[in-house]
């Protein structure tokens, strides 16, 4: 055999026993073996995001296509109170026996209602309603169907007999109540109603423009001065540390105090701010910070920057001494100048930690509530959608409606978490 023949062939033989290796082998007993451990161990994990995470957010759909008011949280239920009117202190003394009764839904009907209580020995009804019956030391009242918002009295005239005992009390057990009715949270009964009502609300872009302006301008501020911080100490000079623990205060004071404290410090009235800028006469009247357009929407959005700036510092500042300094001992001997240094060499490092950060502080801030209603409480334009669902479900009762809102948020923050993932995170390479 010619030797470029023999070569051939053995160089075929490589490339198929090459292209073996490379073919996808089936897992073996101990992979199997290895793969059911490690799920054996998320499952705790799994379990707690499933009760945290997962269980909520269906509950909030669920919910939101229910119109479900702060009183229908809980299911339908007949309603007693029992008193005796009168005193039986000897043989023959009378007194009224009443039941005050009413259904605590003011729309779901009640079906079947019946009543139950004990009845003392010895004491005689001289009346009694044609729904009730006595047997046994017992009352039962058959009550039929209640519509919502049912209320009604029952008043027995009762009398003590030789038998009774005025040591007992009539109304000293407790009254049982039964009857059927459509809890509004379980049923398959669902309507659209709650989204038309947000949507045909005159407001509802206008509050969705103003969450976005907060949420993208105090995200990129955010970190562009989180950037800034990091890029000023990220050199050794004294007393270094000292100012960096001055820095992080902004994030780790209590959001209460702080926020108390800027109100404090841009009241129209008394505040420093003011006294400063008349002093100097920068302006002739007292700047009403927080409670006129558009400048309170201006405030919080720096408020929100100032308070979460420290942690893109913090974040950008670990990413910035990890890179390698021999890049910039290069550039120094090619004569790059700082900012040649900067956007040449230290971006590319940082585009990671910078798209990461933007897609945290994004979420966060978009759902962000404590900070705006401290500040303003939603007024003054600068109502989010995270203080409409507080105004719909507690303010107005509409839990329906405000959860509504907050499926919205949630549709609102998975379509950027898509359209970060499909195309920004992808340019960064993550």
């Amino acid at each position: 055999m010619p030797v470029h023949s023999r070569r051939a062939t053995k160089v075929s033989e490589l490339t198929k026993i090459s292209s073996y290796k490379d073919l996808p082998q089936a897992p073996g007993p101990l992979a199997r073996r290895e793969e059911r451990l490690a799920w054996a161990l998320l499952l705790p994990t799994l379990s707690a995001v499933a009760l945290v995470v997962i269980l909520p957010l269906i509950a909030i759909f669920w919910i939101s296509f229910k119109p479900i008011e702060l009183a229908d949280l809980r299911a339908p239920v007949p309603v007693v109170k029992e008193d005796l009117r009168g005193k039986l202190q000897a043989l023959g003394d009378q007194a009224t026996l009443r039941y005050r009764l009413r259904n605590s839904s003011q729309s779901e009907p009640i079906l079947d209602v019946k009543l139950k209580d004990s009845w003392p020995q010895g004491l005689e009804a001289l009346e009694l309603d044609p729904r009730c019956t006595i047997s046994k030391e017992s009352i039962t009242c058959e009550l039929g169907d209640w519509d919502g918002g049912h209320r009604e009295k029952i008043q027995i005239p009762v009398k003590a007999n030789p038998s009774f005992s005025f040591t007992d009390d009539p109304k000293a057990t407790a009254a049982i109540m039964s009857g059927d009715a459509k809890n509004i949270l379980t049923n398959f009964e669902f309507t659209a109603k709650n989204f038309a009502l947000i949507f045909n609300a005159d407001e509802f872009f206008s509050v969705l423009w103003v969450t976005f302006f907060y949420t993208v301008f105090g995200t990129i501020g955010a970190l562009l001065f989180g950037l800034f911080a990091a890029l000023l100490l990220n050199k050794s000079f004294v007393g270094q540390s000292v100012l960096r623990g001055l820095y992080l205060f902004p994030y780790v004071a209590p959001v209460i105090a702080v926020a108390f404290a800027w109100v404090l410090l841009f009241d129209p009235f008394s505040g420093s701010a003011n006294a400063l800028l008349l002093q100097m006469g920068v302006t002739q009247e007292a700047i009403n910070f927080f409670g006129a357009r558009p400048l309170a929407l201006i405030m919080v959005t720096i408020f929100e920057i100032w308070r979460y700036f420290p942690l893109s510092f913090l974040f950008i500042l670990a990413r910035m001494q990890s890179i390698d300094h021999d890049m910039y001992e290069a550039a120094d001997m090619d004569g790059a100048s700082p900012f040649q240094k900067f956007w040449s060499l230290s971006m590319p490092q940082l585009l990671g930690i910078l798209s990461v950060l933007f897609l945290l502080r994004f979420i966060w801030t978009f759902n962000k509530f404590d900070d705006i209603f401290l500040l303003t409480g939603g007024n003054a334009g600068t109502r989010t959608l995270t203080v409409n669902v507080y105004e719909q479900a507690f303010a107005i009762s509409n839990i329906g409606a405000g959860a509504a809102v907050a499926v919205i948020i949630f549709c609102c923050l998975l379509l950027f978490s898509i359209f970060f993932f499909r195309f920004i995170s992808r340019e960064e390479g993550l």
